[in-house]
């Protein structure tokens, strides 16, 4: 979405033109995929099926909305901005929980998703820098609070998905092609209404590799979305979000130590807060099934 590549009558600057296309494809392969495994599975695509597909229309549309609010945010949002708010996801996740489903957390969560968010963020925000100089605009943080909301709303629904209709009668490739399946539908409507199917086609023949970077993507996104799908499954929302939060700290440190990168003090202070929450996290549900276990006895 930054990079520069041959212009063309429609795209004069020579930077991808559409969002919406880098979604659709993503869709348009995590279908494929999902209807093979779902085939493979189940023996059949819709069968099967409990929830039906109007059950994953809602966190279709906000997947979608979500996708391509990151990938339009590169063009408008600087480094830092983007850092904070992909830092600052699990709270509005649990604030979406208890809105969407009324579920309530205890109030030392909250401050342990917080310690996280500000650990996540030092340590991103200190270890490497952006290799842009976009500044930020308004409509760039307009872009970045849809980023947030729709993606804190899809996990949520999903997991109200299986809470609906039982998880034992919704596994993760359903959950995937039943939301892909809308999501389709939803991306292929908005290119015909932008008009961007054609502008992409041209840049595309002016650029054949950037075809090649889209089917990577596409890839890349359609497999990490089966261990999406099981995680949001087994272990819910929050444990998600976590995940993915904590991630960029995993991938800064791969980096690191692959290209020789000296990752700064604050840094390892931030990167401190965080495993130490996470640390006392799991220390804690391993007293707490202890002192079941004990009680059991």
């Amino acid at each position: 979405m930054t990079t520069t590549f041959e212009a063309t009558p429609s795209v004069p600057d020579g930077k991808f033109p559409s969002p919406a296309f880098c979604v659709f494809s993503n869709r348009f392969l995590a279908v494929i995929v999902a209807m093979i495994t779902v085939k493979l599975k189940h023996g059949a695509l819709l069968d099967n099926n409990v929830a039906p597909l109007r059950a994953f229309a809602p966190c279709a549309l906000s997947n979608t909305l979500s996708s391509w609010s990151q990938y339009a945010s590169l063009r408008y949002v600087s480094f830092p901005v983007q850092t904070v708010f992909k830092s600052s996801k699990i709270i509005p996740v649990m604030l979406m929980g208890k809105f969407l489903k009324g579920t309530s957390y205890p109030g030392s969560q909250y401050i342990e998703a917080l310690i996280i968010t500000v650990g996540v963020a030092i340590f991103s925000l200190f270890s490497k820098e952006s290799d842009q100089d976009s500044s930020t605009q308004i409509f760039g943080l307009i872009i970045m609070v849809c980023y947030i909301t729709c993606d804190c709303f899809t996990s949520q629904w999903q997991d109200k998905i299986y809470v609906m209709y039982g998880k034992p009668n919704v596994d993760p490739y359903q959950m995937m092609l039943g939301v892909n399946s809308s999501a389709i539908v939803i991306t292929t409507v908005g290119l015909i209404v932008t008009g961007d199917f054609p502008i992409v086609y041209e840049f595309l023949c002016a650029n054949p590799n950037v075809f090649v970077y889209n089917v990577i993507t596409a890839i890349t996104s359609a497999f990490g979305q089966l261990c999406i799908y099981y995680t949001i499954k087994e272990f819910g929302p929050i444990a998600f979000t976590i995940i993915m939060t904590t991630r960029q700290m995993m991938s800064i440190c791969i980096s690191a130590f692959l290209f020789q990168h000296v990752i700064s003090s604050k840094a390892i202070c931030g990167a401190m807060l965080v495993f130490g929450v996470l640390f006392y996290q799991i220390r804690r549900k391993y007293r707490a099934r202890q002192e079941k276990f004990e009680l059991a006895k």
